[in-house]
């Protein structure tokens, strides 16, 4: 069951639980059917890549793995505080607004 989430790609992110607590990156990629987020070198993982023609020497790559959407925060571009996104319409657009001053988030 897919449902909407709060974060979209090229958000700002502070990470509010997990072995990267405090740190504040931008989203990379959602999958809301999933409800995770990759988030830009948080939750770095290494992967044992075998030699092929792309990567002819292989080696152990550090990638993104993806992290729950709960335990991000959206950070707020105007009041640079995370912040829970509300919902609103202008002129028959929905845009997200920051709870804490009010600002739209979506430009």
């Amino acid at each position: 069951m897919a449902s909407s989430l709060s974060v979209k790609s090229g958000d700002k992110v502070r990470v509010i639980a997990g072995k990267d607590k405090g740190k504040e990156a931008k989203v990379l990629r959602v999958f809301p059917e999933k409800q995770r987020v990759i988030v830009e070198r948080v939750n770095m993982m290494k992967k044992h890549q075998r030699p092929t023609n792309k990567r002819p020497k292989g080696g152990i790559l550090e990638i993104e793995a993806p992290i729950h959407v709960s335990n991000v925060m959206l950070v707020c571009p105007s009041c640079s505080q995370p912040t829970r996104a509300g919902r609103t319409r202008e002129g028959g657009v929905r845009i997200r607004v920051c709870k804490k001053c009010g600002n739209p988030i979506d430009k």
